[in-house]
């Protein structure tokens, strides 16, 4: 039984998938257990603990019975832009190597936010890189040295 677990709620659900379904195994070991790019739903795994969920989010609106907070870019019956996400959340995961990291969400489809820099002042030997995935979640990527 998961204690707690990150589910996000996207808009883009087919690439979200493909980013996380490429990047988790190397960078956390997490397998995928449930669902396709198809969604609405994906669910990855480590140890038998929850490490990501995806839903979509408008499958989410539908079972609150609200719209959903942002529509799909792609959506065309909405012409209106979708609104930049706000920061609520951010994925943390200590990698054995941040270069790598960064340069392997990057090959997948990531934005980048912040190169690899060592980060003295968060800790003695932590190295840290940030990403945003395709749906704009930020993501801390972070190694120790030593």
């Amino acid at each position: 039984m998961d204690a707690l677990h990150p589910r996000l709620l996207v808009g883009r659900f087919a690439e979200t998938f493909r980013f996380y379904a490429a990047v988790l195994p190397e960078l956390t070991g997490a397998r995928l257990v449930q669902g396709t790019e198809e969604g609405p739903y994906a669910h990855w795994d480590l140890a038998g603990e929850g490490v990501l969920m995806l839903l979509d989010r408008q499958a989410m609106a539908h079972v609150v019975g609200g719209p959903a907070e942002a529509a799909d870019p792609g959506d065309t019956a909405d012409p209106a832009p979708a609104p930049t996400p706000s920061d609520r959340t951010m994925l943390v995961s200590r990698v054995p190597d941040a270069d790598a990291a960064y340069a392997l969400c990057l090959r997948h489809g990531a934005t980048p936010v912040a190169a690899p820099a060592d980060r003295p002042e968060w800790g003695p030997t932590l190295r840290t890189a940030h990403v945003r995935d395709p749906e704009g979640n930020l993501v801390e990527l972070q190694s120790y040295d030593g």
